[in-house]
C-alpha cells in the first residue's frame, strides 16, 4: 500500500527556512521571499494565486506544501465602538478568539496563543476548561492575516497584543517565532515596538525574553497590590510571588529600556479600594512602569462585576497623585462576549 507523505505547512517557517526547503529541489534561494511575501504580506493561501512564481514551482509546491489557514466560524460586530471579535477554528477543530479594535491611531489586533489556559485566574474565562494545546505560530500569525484581509484596502494592522486566549509565555517558542514572523518587512511589517505580550508573571519567561533584545512592550497581569490577595485572584502567584516578579520586570526594562505596563482589572468590591490603590503607588514609585487600568468585563461564571465610575475615577486619583503614570483604558466590545473566552465558550455550550 503506497504511504501518503504529510505535506509540510509552509505557514509559520520563516524565509529561511522555507529557502532551506526549497534547496533539495533546486529552487532559487530567492524564491523563499516571493513565497514569504505572498504568505505573510498577502495572506495567500493558494500556490496557484502566487502568480510570479513558474507554474512548474506552484504545481510542485501543491504537491509537496501546503499553506494552513484559520476557518472564520462566527463574528460579533460592536455597535459602540466598531470592535469586532472573531471565532477562528484550527486545523483539528479547536476555537481560538481574537479581536479587531479599531483606535484613531490605527488598527489593532489581540491574538490568542493556546485553544484555553492553564494559568487559572479568577477573573478569566479562558481558563475555565484549561488548557487543551498551545496554538503553532503560524496559528497566531494567521489570525492577524485573517483579520488583515477583512479590513478596507487602504488600511493595515498598525499593533498586536498577545492578549488573548492563553498565557503568551507558556508557548515561549512559537510565540516569539510569531513576532518576528509578523516583523518581517516583506510579510505585515509590524515593528516590535508596536508588539505588546502580556503575561500573568511567568518570571522565567519573562528573563528570556529580555535575553531576546527584542524591543517589545511588556505587559504584566498585577491585579493586587499583595501577595496574599494577588494569590486569590491568580494561583501563579504562589509559584512567582509579587516580589520577585517586580524584580524581574525591572530587569526586563533595564535590559530593553522599554517601560512595563502594569495590567490591573477593577473588581468591585475585591481590588478597587483606595487603600488598595495606595499599596499599589508604594509598589511601584520609581520604577519605569505605567498602570493601565481595566474596569472588568462581566463574567458571570465567576461572579465578576465592574466597579462604577466614581470607584474606577478615585482609584486612577490616587496612582496619579502618588507619582504614577496611570491611565484606564477605554471599554471596548462591552456589547458583545467581550471577556477573553467567552464566545468560545458559549460557541462550545452551543454544540
Amino acid at each position: 500500500m503506497n504511504q501518503v507523505m504529510a505535506k509540510t505547512n509552509l505557514k509559520g517557517l520563516s524565509p529561511d527556512e522555507i529557502k532551506e526547503f526549497l534547496a533539495p529541489f533546486g529552487v532559487p534561494g530567492y524564491r523563499a521571499g516571493q513565497i514569504a511575501g505572498w504568505i505573510y504580506g498577502r495572506g495567500v493561501s493558494a500556490f496557484s494565486e502566487m502568480t510570479n512564481l513558474p507554474k512548474t514551482l506552484r504545481d510542485r509546491l501543491g504537491e509537496m506544501a501546503e499553506v494552513q489557514s484559520l476557518e472564520a466560524v462566527e463574528t460579533q460586530s460592536s455597535d459602540r465602538d466598531g470592535t469586532v471579535k472573531y471565532l477562528f477554528r484550527c486545523a483539528g477543530g479547536a476555537l481560538v478568539e481574537s479581536v479587531w479594535l479599531p483606535h484613531g491611531y490605527g488598527n489593532n489586533v489581540c491574538v490568542s496563543t493556546q485553544v484555553g489556559c492553564r494559568m487559572g485566574c479568577h477573573f478569566c474565562a479562558s481558563t475555565i476548561t484549561g488548557c487543551e494545546r498551545d496554538l503553532t505560530a503560524g496559528e497566531i500569525v494567521d489570525q492577524v492575516l485573517q483579520i488583515s484581509r477583512r479590513l478596507p484596502p487602504d488600511e493595515r494592522v498598525r499593533s498586536v497584543v498577545f492578549m488573548g486566549m492563553g498565557e503568551p509565555l507558556d508557548n515561549y517558542d512559537q510565540v516569539v517565532r510569531a513576532m518576528r514572523l509578523m516583523h518581517l518587512p516583506e510579510g505585515l511589517g509590524i515593528g516590535y515596538r508596536n508588539q505588546t505580550l502580556s503575561t500573568s508573571g511567568i518570571i522565567p519567561g519573562i528573563e528570556r525574553l529580555a535575553g531576546e533584545r527584542l524591543p517589545v512592550t511588556l505587559s504584566v497581569s498585577l491585579h493586587a497590590p499583595n501577595e496574599e490577595l494577588r494569590t486569590r485572584l491568580m494561583p501563579v502567584n504562589r509559584r512567582y510571588p509579587l516580589a520577585r516578579l517586580l524584580e524581574a520586570c525591572d530587569r526586563y526594562a533595564e535590559a530593553t529600556g522599554r517601560r512595563v505596563t502594569y495590567e490591573y482589572i477593577l473588581i468591585r468590591g475585591i481590588n478597587d479600594s483606595p487603600s488598595l490603590a495606595a499599596e499599589l503607588a508604594r509598589r511601584l514609585r520609581g520604577r519605569l512602569a505605567h498602570v493601565n487600568l481595566i474596569p472588568a468585563n462581566p463574567v458571570p461564571e465567576r461572579r465578576i462585576i465592574p466597579p462604577g465610575p466614581a470607584a474606577v475615577e478615585e482609584f486612577r486619583v490616587v496612582l496619579e497623585q502618588s507619582g504614577v503614570g496611570v491611565t484606564v483604558r477605554r471599554e471596548m466590545g462591552r456589547d458583545i462576549d467581550a471577556a477573553c473566552g467567552q464566545l468560545r465558550r458559549r460557541a462550545q455550550r452551543g454544540k
